[in-house]
């Protein structure tokens, strides 16, 4: 089944570079192959179940090994 998720770690920083928190979950998902999003409130990535559910899970261990306090997560589920 197709998935749709979009994580946001905080704290924000405000205007300026992102904080390691963000940039290195970035990196997770980029090197995953899963196509993906990077915004100033948040990141989206999109993919089969059987992809993006395991990546998740590293996306949450990298951002709380690099500084992040509070994950917040949403999984769509997207019917084609």
């Amino acid at each position: 089944m197709r998935l749709v998720a979009e994580f946001t770690t905080e704290p924000f920083v405000g205007e300026g570079t992102a904080p390691a928190h963000a940039t290195e979950t970035l990196h997770v998902v980029e090197e995953s192959g899963l196509a993906c999003e990077f915004g100033p409130l948040g990141t989206s990535m999109a993919g089969e179940d059987d992809a993006l559910l395991p990546v998740l899970g590293r996306v949450l261990s990298t951002a709380l090994a690099h500084g992040a306090t509070r994950v917040s997560l949403q999984v769509e589920r997207v019917d084609d």
